[in-house]
């Protein structure tokens, strides 16, 4: 999942974006309502976080031009606005949800994660696929019953890729689903991060390389001890 904070005090976004990368949700930032803009329009979020009071447009504004965009990308609104007429005129706005400040960041990351689910159309929120269990909300995955650790780049790889449900996933999605703003577009991080996530999984091989293409989640792995090479980003 990728997310974009739109909050005017550095601090506080800051810490939100490493609390969310510590459970493998990649953020950027947008101090004002021109970044906010500017960002949208050259990156696919899955869900827009928004501070209502920020300079340049404001929040609302920022909201308004999401839903007048068609795009469906779910809104939630974090400020300190806490008024019942606050709320409702957010809702009005086209907020999905609405976060009042001061919060804690596991309830943020729990609204995030319900807000992703119903954005992919009440998908269960455990989802299974060629024996891996993917649980988001733990954070937690099992290949046959087997608990693998991964780390979080491996597991928010894998989260989007599960989520595809065997169809084909570009390395550029994943460049864009699992890094930030911050990552080099040409860099090898994703044939590098399959290719451990394949090791962290073990054998038979369950992500096939599509050549040229992309990867995807193969339901019928070849046999074990036959590798695939990577032709992802090279």
């Amino acid at each position: 999942m990728r997310v974009l904070i739109v909050e005017d005090e550095p601090y506080l976004a800051e810490a939100v974006r490493d609390g969310l990368r510590l459970e493998a949700i990649a953020a950027d930032i947008a101090g004002d309502g021109d970044t906010a803009l500017e960002l949208l329009g050259v990156n696919a979020y899955d869900i827009a976080v928004l501070d209502r009071d920020i300079p340049g447009p404001s929040g609302d504004e920022v909201a308004a031009r999401i839903v007048a965009s068609g795009s469906g990308m779910p809104i939630l609104m974090l400020t300190a606005a806490d008024r019942l007429d606050d709320k409702a005129s957010g809702f009005e706005l086209g907020a999905d949800d609405y976060l009042t400040k001061p919060f804690a960041l596991q309830e943020l990351v729990l609204r995030l994660r319900a807000l992703d689910r119903r954005r992919g159309h009440s998908r269960p929120p455990v989802r299974e696929i060629a024996g891996v269990r993917v649980d988001p909300f733990r954070r937690e995955v099992h290949r046959d019953g087997r608990c693998v650790a991964l780390t979080r780049k491996q597991f928010a790889v894998l989260d989007v890729l599960v989520a595809a449900e065997g169809g084909v996933v570009s390395a550029e999605e994943l460049l864009e689903r699992a890094w930030d703003a911050n990552a080099d577009p040409f860099t090898n991080a994703v044939r590098i991060t399959v290719s451990a996530l394949r090791k962290r999984l073990g054998e038979p091989w369950i992500i096939a390389t599509v050549p040229g293409v992309g990867y995807r989640i193969d339901s019928r792995p070849p046999a074990a001890g036959r590798d695939q090479e990577d032709g992802g980003r090279g």
